[in-house]
């Protein structure tokens, strides 16, 4: 968990920030990926812990990223692999969506394996 009071994590999220800013698209896009697998482990950690509080906030970590992924996406000119991505990324938002209702740890396995198997497929454009 975050905190801002201690002095790695601050450290941690200005390398993060530095990171982002220098990153081309497609390292933004797998960074994005990355800290989204990140994320839903932690996510499950929160769901069998039953820490429904942190489980939200984490959720809606993990929804904000794919829905930024999803952004991303030129679906005018990105042809069938932007059609595909989207259509992904929306299975992804509604099941964790579900996941959270149903504060099911095991509903986030589909997740990530489409969201592994995209990183993967991202990683080996470049």
């Amino acid at each position: 968990m975050l905190n801002e009071h201690d002095p790695f994590s601050a450290y941690k999220q200005t390398t993060l920030d530095a990171r982002a800013a220098a990153a081309n698209p497609h390292e933004m896009v797998r960074m994005l990926l990355d800290g989204l697998l990140e994320e839903m482990e932690r996510t499950r950690g929160f769901m069998e812990r039953r820490s429904f509080e942190d489980k939200g906030k984490s959720v809606n970590k993990c929804l904000n990223i794919v829905h930024g992924l999803d952004s991303m996406l030129d679906l005018e000119n990105g042809g069938e692999v932007a059609t595909s991505l989207n259509r992904l990324y929306e299975y992804c938002s509604r099941q964790l969506v579900s996941a959270s209702v149903e504060n099911s740890s095991e509903k986030l396995d589909p997740i990530i394996k489409v969201i592994s198997d995209v990183r993967e497929g991202w990683t080996n454009l470049n």
